[in-house]
């Protein structure tokens, strides 16, 4: 007989298994309270940037916002000398700008400034990158003196370089008339660079050329430093001649890069005023070399024409507010990529 059996009288029954509570709940698992706690920060608002940008937007708009709303007013009145000493204005609404629109020589001054800002960014954008190329392949000594000539060339104010040159190229004095007197050039003493369109905005050019390329030289160069050499090691192996490889992998490893600086050149170039104005002023030709900046700026002060030259600034800022578009559309595009 065997002792302990299951059906032994006597034997305790085994316990039944306890059921299941209704009312008590199972704990949330700590993944779904992490998702929960995430979800909730993301639905409140972060207002701690908008308040560090705060400061900044307010003097802008301090700064900027309400000389651009007078400048707009100015454009909606008939506004002359007479304004000036107290006289109250008259509302004229947009005959100003139909003044202007309709003026064959604003249309002369503002397809010369496109002309103008269009030679200065090629030139600029072109030469840069050769200066680029070369600080790319000169040893560290050459490279070190190159970066502190355009440096300096960065550094110097406009005005202060706008006179410099205006000195070499001097009808009694310049250097240049006389080194191409000495050199067998031709007969160049008491020669005028700034009598003539051409010649005048020849030396113009060669200024604002020369003050921007250091800063596309050393964008460019450092877009190519962040090249990574096996990609051009590779295009070596494979027999890639250096044209090819200039072609096919550091141009278009850069193109993002030289996008924005174009669009920027462009936006500076457009609204050159200190380099015209004073080679003008040192004994230039004016109607023939004026730019809208410059044209404006005669029209209001020269002229008392404080309505029409605020009519052309206008227009001026919205050409400036649309090349400014292109800047920005360049900018999202380089961060997308």
């Amino acid at each position: 007989m065997a002792i302990g059996s299951a059906g032994a009288p006597g034997a305790p029954a085994p316990a039944a298994p306890a059921a299941p509570s209704t009312s008590s709940r199972p704990s949330p698992h700590p993944v779904d309270g992490r998702r929960q706690g995430l979800r909730r920060r993301r639905r409140r608002p972060n207002t701690l940037p908008y308040a560090l940008i705060a400061p900044a937007v307010a003097a802008l708009v301090v700064m900027l916002g309400y000389p651009l709303l007078r400048l707009g007013i100015l454009s909606l009145q008939k506004f002359g000398l007479r304004q000036q000493f107290g006289q109250p204005p008259d509302w004229v609404g947009l005959d100003n700008y139909h003044r202007i629109l309709t003026d064959s020589y604003f249309w002369d001054v503002l397809w010369r400034t496109v002309t103008f800002a269009m030679v200065n960014v090629a030139l600029t954008i072109g030469l840069g990158l050769l200066v680029a190329l070369l600080m790319r392949t000169v040893g560290r000594g050459m490279r070190l003196l190159v970066g502190i000539g355009l440096m300096l060339a960065w550094a110097m104010p406009a005005l202060t370089a706008t006179v410099v040159w205006q000195w070499l190229f001097d009808t009694q004095y310049g250097l240049v008339n006389w080194a191409f007197t000495k050199v067998g050039i031709g007969d160049y003493q008491g020669h005028s660079w700034l009598s003539e369109p051409i010649s005048f905005f020849m030396v113009a050019t060669i200024i604002v050329v020369w003050m921007g390329i250091p800063f596309v030289a050393f964008t460019l160069f450092a877009a190519m430093s962040q090249i990574p050499k096996e990609i051009e090691e590779a295009a070596c192996i494979d027999g890639a001649g250096p044209w090819q490889r200039f072609r096919d992998v550091t141009l278009s490893m850069i193109k993002p890069v030289l996008l924005i600086l174009t669009a920027l050149s462009v936006l500076w170039d457009f609204r050159v005023f200190t380099q015209i104005y004073v080679l003008q002023r040192a004994g230039g030709i004016n109607r023939e070399t004026n730019l809208l900046g410059v044209y404006a700026y005669r029209i209001s002060i020269g002229e008392n024409r404080f309505d029409v030259g605020a009519a052309i600034a206008v227009v001026m800022v919205l050409i400036t507010l649309l090349l400014t578009l292109v800047y920005l559309r360049q900018m999202v595009r380089q961060e997308e990529m």
